[in-house]
């Protein structure tokens, strides 16, 4: 697990003074707010969200990827994750508007936001969605900066993998 520490000297992005860049960030695989953002596992979305067929992947950069700017130049979100460990698409379709995204991680990715920090997302399929009240329905396709072209093939590789291994069974616990 990491601290804001280390994503900040990571990706060089910076976040406020109030916040401890010592503590470690904790990991869910459920449904996560930041700010703006909602992260719901895919399986959550079923019915709602889907990545279109022949979506281009992208491996998320070490700088990460901007997901969303707060209104009137406000501080971004930025999906962060090691290298070779998760892929991110905008090709994604939502019968409700607000999908701005898709993301497979095969470690623990992280979103950061300067205001907010960071929030641990457990390995798994996402889709992230910006809140209804920021604005119209996202457009359906966006362009999203990161590094251009197609997927690694040893990432592709990995994330088969990783998809067979999900195929298992198993059991899911919540503590109170």
């Amino acid at each position: 697990m990491k601290t804001l520490a280390d994503l900040t000297g990571a990706t060089g992005r910076p976040v406020d003074l109030h916040l401890m860049l010592d503590l470690v960030i904790p990991v869910h695989d459920g449904i996560q707010a930041q700010g703006d953002l909602i992260v719901l596992p895919m399986d959550d979305a079923v019915g709602h969200v889907t990545v279109r067929s022949g979506a281009a992947w992208h491996e998320v950069p070490p700088e990460g990827v901007e997901l969303l700017r707060g209104g009137a130049g406000g501080n971004a979100h930025t999906l962060v994750a090691d290298p070779g460990t998760c892929l991110w698409t905008a090709d994604v379709d939502d019968t409700l508007g607000l999908a701005l995204g898709a993301f497979e991680a095969l470690d623990v990715a992280y979103l950061l936001h300067r205001e907010h920090g960071g929030t641990g997302i457990a390995p798994g399929r996402y889709v992230v969605r910006r809140q209804r009240e920021q604005g119209p329905p996202a457009p359906p396709r966006r362009e999203v900066a990161g590094r251009p072209g197609s997927a690694p093939s040893g990432l592709t590789q990995r994330r088969a993998a990783s998809r067979r291994e999900e195929q298992r069974p198993r059991s899911r616990f919540v503590c109170d």
